[in-house]
């Protein structure tokens, strides 16, 4: 099967457990105000503006904006408001925007979005190019496997920030304890095991590990494959 040039686009956005951390930020009745006032403004807003609007201290809402900085939620830009320019014009002001569209956590983590993504690409590579929609999503996925190993991290890390929870076995090799795709293998089990593979052995391709060592695994409560010492 031909494979097409590697996709240079990674895996974006916080890991799992800085998911988790996001929501439980959220927690806060004070942040969770904040952040949906921020996120509700196309464009940036003050500390000052968020802090009259939702009627609390200035100082209260720095803090929390803060925090909703560090935990991921929001990002920081540096503007000057107004129309005055150069020297006089005063110290650029501190604005907030949503740091990503959303953000959402699973337990187990699954990685539905990214499943959902390689099935579109897979649809639409056979719409326009009239191949079959098997051969494109093993294309998309091995793919998409070969962006995400091509990070610099070891193929653990990488499987790991998929969501398949590997875990080193007895005999030297890597066990995948979590499916990341497991409600859509739950009834399209040849489908997902297809993608999965591919995407496996894209990954193992680009970390230097051989493709031929990804293989098959059915049991239960594992992923379908597993990777051989």
């Amino acid at each position: 099967m031909s494979r097409p040039a590697e996709n240079p686009e990674s895996k974006s956005g916080l890991s799992w457990t800085g998911r988790l951390a996001a929501l439980a930020s959220l927690g806060d009745a004070s942040r969770r105000r904040l952040f949906e006032y921020v996120a509700g403004h196309s464009s940036a807003v003050g500390r000052d503006d968020a802090a009259a609007a939702l009627g609390m201290p200035r100082s209260t809402a720095s803090f929390h904006l803060d925090r909703l900085v560090r935990d991921g939620l929001l990002a920081v830009e540096f503007r000057k408001l107004g129309e005055k320019a150069g020297p006089g014009s005063g110290r650029p002001a501190k604005l907030y925007r949503p740091a990503m569209e959303e953000v959402g956590v699973s337990v187990p983590d699954r990685s539905y979005d990214l499943a959902g993504e390689l099935m579109a690409t897979a649809i639409e590579s056979s719409m326009t190019g009239g191949g079959g929609v098997r051969e494109a999503l093993a294309d998309a996925s091995y793919s998409r496997g070969r962006a995400l190993g091509g990070s610099g991290s070891s193929l653990g890390e990488v499987l790991g920030s998929i969501g398949y929870m590997p875990e080193q076995d007895a005999e030297g090799g890597t066990i995948l304890t979590n499916c990341p795709f497991h409600r859509l293998a739950d009834g399209h089990a040849d489908v997902v095991c297809a993608m999965s593979g591919a995407l496996l052995s894209g990954a193992a391709a680009a970390c230097g590990v051989p493709e031929e060592k990804v293989v098959e695994d059915r049991t239960v409560g594992r992923c379908c494959a597993r990777i051989r010492p």
